[in-house]
């Protein structure tokens, strides 16, 4: 298992994760045997949104004797009423749910306290300008949380987020499908049948995002990387193709600011299938041919730093150049931080000798050598 830094907290991060939510509906013995095998796999990270009792009383008896190698996601505004899950900012049901929370996981502490599902703008302001952000500081200065992160499907809610100071993770909706879309601040527009044909390529929202929390050290967890599971069937997927697991997790750790990607399981079969992102082979992780054949919304002229350049015979790292070369763009002037990461290639822009090979390879047609020689001018 590979560890990624989660920006700014300093967490060592397993980038393949635990997401709780389809464990809800399974019993404790099937829930712990979900648990222990994401352990035995170098998991080190799960995220527990749910507010039904017995799914987090089921994973704080999993995690018993073991809570200390455990990185724990839990979400500030989920709460359990009348039987059914309710989404709220009224602290009289907020401030009990996250004390059962803590309860059930029997635990006096979560890593990572999520302020749960802001998608719109105005609530976002509204959050952090109110008693329910005076709440959970009050949870970072007692311990009870150790860092402050949020959810949210909106790009630019998530870029506010990552502008503010305050927040130090976002746990953000991430898959090919998914970034095609504009910011919306209604999540079913991620979820529509098709998309409208003109779409194609990275929306500018979400591409500014990845580069916004990687400038900014905050660091994102993925959910809805398989995108509910429809990105496995041609039939079901807005692009007319079918993508395995690892090809969609591919996708996902290959964005700025990525450290983990939350997947759900419900066997140990399923932990099977991410884990085996691991040691797959750069065949078996090649989303980019695949989308560059779908039928529906190639990524035509645009990097999505795949690797399919490589190799080069300069031994230059395209797509570290190109996305490098993303997040420089953005500001007025190169940050110290990614001219010194630049300047750490061993080989850089300055070295192409502009052969071409790497265009030949490119499933998306970018143009690899010219944007070498802006990269070039960009960090000299």
């Amino acid at each position: 298992m590979n560890y990624r830094k989660l920006g700014k907290t300093g967490l060592m991060v397993s980038e393949i994760g635990l997401g709780g939510e389809w464990l809800e509906r399974h019993n404790s013995d099937e829930v712990k045997a979900v648990i222990d095998c994401c352990e035995e796999a170098g998991i080190n990270i799960l995220d527990c949104w749910m507010a039904e009792p017995n799914v987090r009383s089921n994973i704080g008896a999993a995690l018993s004797g073991r809570r200390d190698r455990w990185i724990i996601q839990g979400h500030i505004g989920s709460t359990w009423q009348d039987g059914q899950y309710v989404r709220t900012r009224d602290l009289e049901k907020v401030k009990p749910a996250f004390q059962d929370l803590l309860d059930r996981m029997c635990t006096d502490y979560i890593d990572l306290g999520m302020i749960h599902f802001v998608d719109e703008a105005a609530e976002f302001q509204s959050i952090m300008d109110g008693e329910f952000m005076e709440y959970v500081r009050g949870l970072k200065e007692q311990g009870i949380i150790r860092h402050i992160g949020m959810s949210t499907h909106n790009p630019e809610v998530a870029k506010m987020g990552a502008l503010c100071g305050e927040i130090e993770m976002i746990l953000f909706s991430i898959n090919p499908a998914f970034d095609m879309l504009p910011a919306s601040e209604n999540i079913e527009d991620y979820f529509k049948e098709r998309y409208e044909e003109e779409l194609g390529g990275i929306a500018p929202e979400r591409a500014e995002l990845y580069r916004v929390c990687e400038q900014e050290e905050v660091g994102i967890t993925v959910m809805k990387g398989y995108a509910g599971g429809r990105l496995f069937s041609a039939e079901a997927s807005p692009f007319g193709v079918a993508l395995t697991p690892v090809q969609c997790l591919h996708y996902a750790l290959t964005r700025p600011a990525v450290a983990s990607v939350m997947v759900g399981y419900d066997t140990p079969e399923h932990v099977a299938a991410a884990v085996a992102y691991e040691s797959a082979s750069e065949e078996e992780k090649d989303y980019a041919t695949v989308l560059a054949g779908a039928p529906h919304h190639a990524y035509a002229g645009q990097c999505t730093y795949c690797g399919h350049c490589a190799p080069c015979p300069a031994a230059i790292d395209i797509a570290m150049v190109n996305k490098l070369y993303d997040l420089a763009v953005m500001q007025n002037e190169v940050p110290a931080s990614l001219r010194a990461h630049y300047d750490g290639l061993s080989a850089g822009a300055a070295d192409c000798i502009g052969c071409g090979s790497c265009e030949t390879r490119c499933p998306f047609g970018v143009h690899v050598v010219e944007r070498m020689g802006q990269a070039k001018a960009l960090f000299s």
